[in-house]
């Protein structure tokens, strides 16, 4: 199936910035109507008036996705202006970098809150809408850690560890429904995360400057969503990790953590 997405009404989520608004700007370029969302207003009002100069249908909405009734307003508002949904794209994120013994209980609760609670519960907001729509899809920007879990990224990985396994079980759910069920998993990407990790502690050290430019993947989540694919890695790297791990999987954990104790020798 491909899927035209001229006049297709999306919800967006943590479109202000990075890889968000790479996706709202190629949404628009492509004809899709769009509720832009995100926490920081002036951002998100920005980029609504730049993708309305062009012809776009787009508007912003401001909101706590942590917050339930922010939620639901959000899902609503969206839904009013634009006559139903047609597509959720749950992009929206923040992580940690730092070992879970330094890390603390407010950290954990705030990345399940942002990466798992709030796009699974926008998921369940939108599934009325969204049985009405044409062509009608949920799709979440997950990352490799979804299904790699990786050291000093161990809140961000279960986080995504958890929303790749309710993703799956959306699957068979709403089949029913005929609403496709997608995931993009982004490796090392130069977004605004790593300009907002709630703890930079990390001792490995990471080259943001080889990191995969927003707009890369992007353009994946794009070609994906328009071509109905299931799930699709982005990156060279994290192809390679997630592969080596299938196949040598006790493998793949002996040399992570071989690289960990030497760091902390």
């Amino acid at each position: 199936m491909r899927r035209d997405l001229k006049g297709r009404r999306v919800l967006l989520t943590g479109a202000s910035s990075g890889i968000g608004l790479c996706i709202a700007r190629l949404l628009a370029a492509d004809g899709a109507r769009l509720a832009l969302a995100a926490r920081s207003e002036d951002k998100l009002r920005a980029l609504a008036e730049e993708l309305q100069a062009k012809g776009a249908d787009a508007f912003a909405i401001r909101a706590d996705l942590t917050n339930d009734d922010e939620r639901r307003r959000l899902v609503d508002e969206a839904a009013a202006h634009l006559g139903g949904l047609d597509v959720l794209l749950n992009n929206a994120g923040i992580g940690s970098w730092a070992h879970f013994a330094d890390g603390t209980e407010d950290i954990l609760r705030r990345i399940m809150e942002v990466n798992f609670f709030a796009p699974t519960e926008l998921i369940r907001l939108a599934i009325p809408h969204l049985t009405q729509g044409e062509q009608p899809a949920v799709m979440s920007v997950a990352s490799m850690c979804g299904r790699k879990g990786m050291p000093a990224w161990s809140e961000y990985s279960a986080s995504k560890y958890a929303l790749c396994g309710f993703i799956e079980a959306m699957r068979g759910e709403l089949a029913r429904f005929d609403i496709d069920v997608l995931a993009v998993l982004p490796g090392l990407t130069k977004s605004e995360l790593a300009q907002h990790l709630l703890k930079s502690e990390g001792r490995y050290p990471i080259d943001y400057s080889k990191a995969m430019p927003p707009e890369r993947v992007a353009e994946t989540v794009v070609w994906a969503l328009k071509k109905n694919k299931t799930e699709t890695v982005v990156g060279k790297d994290a192809r390679w990790l997630l592969r080596f791990n299938r196949l040598f999987p006790r493998l793949t954990d002996w040399l992570i953590a071989r690289r960990v104790k030497k760091l902390y020798a």
